[in-house]
């Protein structure tokens, strides 16, 4: 029995670990621009602050919303960045045009 126990405690740590490590990762916005930060994932929604050039963020969780078109394309993929902060992916060098964190829930 404790040493089931004790491997649930591992795996449940282990998977803390990675989830935290997934939300650490920073991802550099585009060079030269100042972007905003949206509350939702629109350019419809009210800005909450900006991001100075040379910015890093981190990227909590992605999901759909409004089509932007910025300096790394087109994209209807929208960044959550802290709670109630969301970035046009369309902006931000992911390295990908797809998805490159979990779905916002």
């Amino acid at each position: 029995m404790l040493v089931g126990g004790l491997a649930a405690t591992l795996l449940t740590v282990a998977g803390a670990t990675s989830q935290a490590a997934a939300v650490t990762r920073t991802y550099p916005i585009a060079p030269g621009v100042v972007v905003n930060v949206r509350s939702g994932p629109g350019t419809h929604y009210p800005i909450v602050r900006t991001l100075e050039v040379g910015s890093s963020i981190p990227i909590r969780c992605q999901c759909p919303g409004e089509s932007v078109t910025g300096t790394y394309g087109t994209s209807k993929i929208w960044d959550n960045i802290a709670n109630a902060q969301f970035v046009s992916d369309a902006y931000v060098q992911t390295g990908s045009d797809g998805y490159v964190a979990p779905a916002c829930s």
